[in-house]
């Protein structure tokens, strides 16, 4: 668990967001997905349960990253409904964050 979003552990959390590419198309549904998103509810289906911000990017980010190689690899437990839904959280928490002064 990561106690706080300052300093460094905020740095890394968006120098990993910064780094995500997915195919502009997955973009655009998480993007239009977000107006949907409710943290209470979506957390906890997604991840179990309602978190704090850093927490939930953490957790959110990971399980994205199994679906993005799910993805890749064209297995059939791959659910494009869910990769959208865990980008659309994502991305939402991401504005919750505040921003770095550097």
């Amino acid at each position: 668990m990561i106690p706080t979003i300052e300093g460094s552990v905020m740095r890394d959390i968006f120098a990993v967001l910064e780094t995500i590419r997915r195919p502009r198309l997955l973009m655009q549904a998480a993007r239009i997905g977000m107006g949907a998103y409710r943290r209470g509810r979506d957390l906890r289906r997604l991840i179990g349960s309602v978190v704090p911000t850093d927490e939930a990017i953490t957790r959110l980010i990971s399980e994205e990253n199994k679906l993005e190689l799910s993805r890749i690899a064209g297995t059939a437990e791959y659910s494009p409904a869910r990769h959208i839904e865990l980008l659309a959280a994502l991305i939402a928490e991401a504005c919750r964050l505040p921003r770095l002064i550097t």
